[in-house]
């Protein structure tokens, strides 16, 4: 028999001093997942909660710009990162084919469904906020089919049907404000009687999130999601062409305010907000109007124009471009932001979760002195709650109801 001496295993380094216990409060990442979105998706969540619950941007100064620049491009950053899911549930960085294909669109229209129904069951709970959820889940379907298309392809689209689909779309607002075809619509679509509101005329024509406008940033994401991230510079070309579409639609807008003839005059006689000096970024000018094609010079964030959808997808890529970069190079930050990543990784259920608060605590019925204390409030909650869930849960709630509704896909042959 042969001694076979043990090799010497050399002892292992020392961990870095506080390594230990930031480990008690940072939750392992999952192999493959991208923490940098789970971020994004959270300060999405918090720009919504600004929106929804915290003061008015008349209150001016720092924290007026800070609430206003929340302001219709927090929902833009959330839907550009639901194209990015799109793609991850179908399949990334290759498509699924064959049966496994099959089975990923079954499962997306599977999550469709159930995000529409869930956003017409908060409709009901008639708090002032403009749920979301049901255009989401239509925008899925609509998106679906263009799942396999390459990156170059699909920001090609984007780019078409942010030129194209506002100019439809004032066009439709304008022709259904006489009451004929959008009427005759509505009375026939079964949608109406089942949830209470406008049913297919509002989702694609006059809700806040009409898909005809919001469908730009989902394929947006899908373009960004076919991306290898991970490749040097990939980040960086990312942030230049946010920067370069916010410049071009802000910019764009106040160009064409400014050198349009009688263009400030005219948006701001129309509409029924402030001054017309702020349209080229701000929700202060007031809601959409159709009775002017001035209006498409207009770049609010909730203005449904060419400028805005550009503007809006620029800041979005700047902050997935931040945050994917901050998040791989800092791993003191992804202690302290853990939190706010938690709230991004259970992101449905956050949103359903602040919903449902607003409608308990009646917190739309707060006054103005107590809108901040209550948005500091909410979002400590969530962030809170989120950080504890997900330390022992893989998913939140309301995603294990979506997980477990999309399992029955799994028999499609």
């Amino acid at each position: 028999m042969v001694n076979v001496t043990p090799a010497r295993v050399p002892a292992p380094a020392p961990a870095p001093a506080g390594a230990a216990r930031r480990s008690a409060f940072v939750r392992p990442v999952p192999v493959g997942r991208l923490v940098g979105l789970d971020l994004a998706r959270g300060l999405a969540m918090l720009g919504m909660y600004a929106v929804h619950v915290g003061p008015d941007p008349t209150v001016g100064g720092p924290l007026g710009g800070v609430l206003e620049l929340a302001r219709g491009r927090s929902a833009a950053l959330f839907a550009l990162l639901a194209g990015f899911t799109l793609v991850i549930l179908t399949g990334r960085p290759v498509p699924r084919t064959g049966r496994a294909g099959r089975q990923a669109i079954g499962r997306v229209l599977v999550r469709a469904v159930v995000l529409i129904a869930m956003g017409y069951a908060l409709t009901a709970l008639d708090t002032p906020v403009d749920v979301i959820l049901s255009f989401y889940g239509l925008l899925f379907v609509l998106a679906l089919p263009l799942y396999r298309l390459r990156a170059r392809t699909l920001a090609f689209i984007a780019a078409a049907a942010a030129v194209v689909m506002p100019v439809v779309l004032y066009g439709l607002r304008a022709s259904a404000e006489d009451g004929t075809w959008a009427d005759a619509v509505i009375a026939r679509d079964p949608l109406v009687r089942l949830t209470g509101t406008d049913g297919v005329v509002e989702l694609f024509v006059t809700g806040e999130y009409p898909v005809l406008t919001w469908l730009p940033f989902i394929i947006a994401g899908m373009a960004v999601a076919r991306l290898d991230l991970n490749r040097p510079g990939a980040r960086s070309r990312l942030a230049l062409a946010g920067g370069g579409l916010a410049v071009t639609g802000y910019g764009g807008s106040w160009l064409a305010l400014h050198l349009v003839p009688r263009a400030l005059s005219i948006v701001g006689a129309a509409t029924d907000g402030g001054s017309s000096a702020s349209a080229w970024w701000s929700d202060t000018v007031g809601e959409p109007d159709t009775t002017t094609g001035y209006w498409l010079l207009v770049a609010a964030p909730h203005s449904q124009t060419t400028f805005s959808i550009l503007g809006n997808t620029g800041a979005a890529l700047l902050v997935v471009a931040a945050c994917l970069s901050a998040t791989d190079r800092s791993r003191r930050l992804r202690c302290v932001a853990t939190p706010l990543i938690a709230v991004g990784s259970i992101s449905l259920t956050a949103y359903v979760g602040h919903i449902l608060a607003i409608k308990a605590l009646s917190l739309d019925e707060l006054p103005d002195s107590a809108a901040l204390p209550a948005l500091l409030g909410l979002a400590a909650a969530a962030m809170l709650l989120a950080w504890a869930w997900t330390w022992i849960f893989r998913r939140g709630p309301l995603e294990y109801v979506l997980y477990a509704a999309t399992t029955s896909a799994r028999w499609i042959k």
